[in-house]
């Protein structure tokens, strides 16, 4: 099967990559990073916390969870703004507030075990060498470019594309990524 894999959530995509190589054919990552030059200084709040979890370490965290900082993620590095929908970050803080703060305060201290395991991660790519295409919305506050340019230093067969957008760059390009993954899955993967 192919892989999707974006922002927090692509490390279970990376898992399962590693754990079954033989089951992944290709893989598109979306802002998805795996390389620690990805990571972009908006992650010193979090390199904090996951060198010392304290309670004030922790509490540093909740201001990734406010309503003004979720709209934020969602409209940094858009050229037009009024392309994004207001609903998506209205819905992703309504989620917030209905599931609560500290599950998502867990999952930022948490993503720190995931840059414990690039290493893997990488001999994985290097050893299978899966169809890659990394899509990324090139202002990115978290994830940098230079994350999806790494993808190539291990992967030859990874394609690196940008779009002139932010983080959720799908909201802004959605055609233009769809068009390049299909592009690139019928370019890649066998009938």
């Amino acid at each position: 099967y192919t892989i999707y894999v974006f922002d927090y959530g692509a490390p279970v995509g990376w898992r399962l990559a590693v754990n079954n190589p033989q089951k992944i054919t290709a893989i598109v990552s979306q802002n998805g990073n795996a390389y620690e030059e990805g990571l972009s200084d908006g992650w010193a709040d979090m390199r904090k916390a996951w060198a010392e979890p304290t309670a004030e370490n922790r509490a540093a965290l909740r201001h990734f969870n406010t309503a003004d900082m979720i709209k934020w993620q969602y409209l940094e590095g858009v050229s037009d703004t009024s392309l994004i929908a207001p609903e998506t970050y209205q819905l992703a803080f309504a989620a917030i507030e209905r599931i609560g703060v500290e599950p998502q305060v867990d999952l930022l201290v948490d993503y720190g075990q995931n840059i414990k395991q690039y290493s893997q991660l990488h001999d994985y790519f290097r050893r299978y060498q899966p169809p890659t295409l990394a899509i990324w919305g090139d202002k990115d506050p978290f994830f940098l470019p230079a994350g999806a340019q790494a993808f190539k230093r291990d992967n030859p067969k990874a394609e690196v594309r940008f779009v002139d957008s932010g983080h959720f760059a799908i909201e802004t390009h959605g055609n233009d990524i769809a068009q390049a993954m299909l592009a690139f899955l019928q370019q890649n993967l066998k009938q």
